[in-house]
């Protein structure tokens, strides 16, 4: 039999539900993309979760390092070829060095011919590549990895030697078995995707700020002014969405953590990431508080309290003029839609 289908009759099998894929409906066609090809044990469950990375615009499982330019699932055992899966995307969109957190999310890179209940030569780790550039960053990310392992890392990493496609019934097998076999846990989709990537917000020009801003969004930004309570435009909003750096467009909170904190402006739990926010001592009007600016595009946001919502007890109060709410409906098409599953 089948291992993969002996495991699956053996109740060994994935959520019913994959969570959603924020690449449907985004059009790659007019965009340069690049390919890294993955092994990470059994092909199903690694295929699925890259696939779900915002800015992977294809994904095929095949097979990798073998000692042929030709093999099946059945010859494995004799041609010492990986269960891999090609990863084509657009790099625009998400970096090789987020795709390499990704995988190490999900595999055991100490771990030698085994992952999850897979044990075999095929189920090794491995990361293959065909540009020569991708090599130092493929360095530096092991690198980093070997820090948080008392192992030594036994992920391969080599120039792409061959890949061939896997039987058709193995390609988008859980698409189409969303019951089938996976050893992958999904649950880092949603923490990872969290972590926007910086180069893509970039903050414009003095000049293009002012002319593109109103005048209150202006004094509120970039001169730390405070727009009155009561009177913005998010205060009470309940619509469900993200709010974004009025400045760059960085995504900052998410509707799910807004809340109605009586104090006229717009109140979040935490915000997306911590990573998206800076924190500084604020000492004007004879008061100490800590003030929020944005990352990139080093906004003046308004101020974080300890007086919140339980388990996070954090305020964070902010100017309704420093951000820019992006409806749900509209956040695929706007380039937000790996966010999408923190709204719903």
């Amino acid at each position: 039999m089948d291992k993969h289908i002996k495991q699956e009759s053996e109740s060994t099998v994935a959520s019913s539900k994959l969570p959603q894929n924020p690449n449907i409906g985004v059009n790659y066609e007019n965009y340069v993309l690049k390919e890294i090809w993955f092994a990470g044990g059994c092909f199903w469950g690694v295929e699925a979760y890259f696939a779900r990375i915002y800015g992977v615009a294809k994904t095929t499982v095949g097979y990798a390092d073998g000692k042929t330019e030709t093999t099946s699932y059945r010859e494995l055992f004799k041609t010492d070829h990986a269960e891999t899966v090609q990863v084509s995307y657009d790099p625009q969109k998400v970096s090789l060095q987020t795709l390499l957190e990704y995988l190490f999310n999900i595999i055991d890179p100490t771990s030698i011919d085994k992952q999850g209940n897979d044990s075999g030569r095929q189920y090794r780790t491995g990361i293959y590549f065909k540009d020569d550039e991708d090599s130092e960053i493929i360095k530096i990310a092991i690198s980093k990895q070997q820090q948080k392992y008392k192992l030594p890392i036994a992920t391969d990493v080599k120039g792409l030697n061959n890949y061939i496609l896997a039987e058709d019934y193995h390609q988008d097998y859980l698409e189409k078995n969303p019951n089938g076999y996976c050893h992958v846990d999904f649950s880092s989709l949603r923490k990872s995707s969290n972590k926007a990537e910086t180069y893509i917000y970039k903050k414009p020009a003095a000049e293009t700020i002012k002319a593109s801003l109103t005048e209150t969004q202006f004094k509120v930004t970039q001169q730390n002014s405070t727009e009155p309570p009561f009177q913005n435009e998010y205060w009470d909003s309940h619509a469900r969405g993200i709010y974004v750096d009025i400045v760059t467009g960085e995504p900052l909170f998410v509707s799910s953590d807004k809340f109605d904190s009586g104090c006229g402006w717009p109140s979040f739990s935490k915000p997306i990431s911590e990573e998206l926010i800076v924190k500084q001592v604020d000492n004007t009007h004879g008061k100490v508080r800590s003030e929020v600016r944005s990352r990139t595009g080093d906004s003046h946001l308004g101020h974080v309290f300890t007086d919140g919502p339980k388990p996070e007890g954090l305020r964070y109060c902010i100017n309704s003029a420093s951000l820019k709410f992006i409806a749900l409906e509209d956040m695929q098409k706007t380039g937000y839609g790996h966010l999408i599953t923190l709204v719903i």
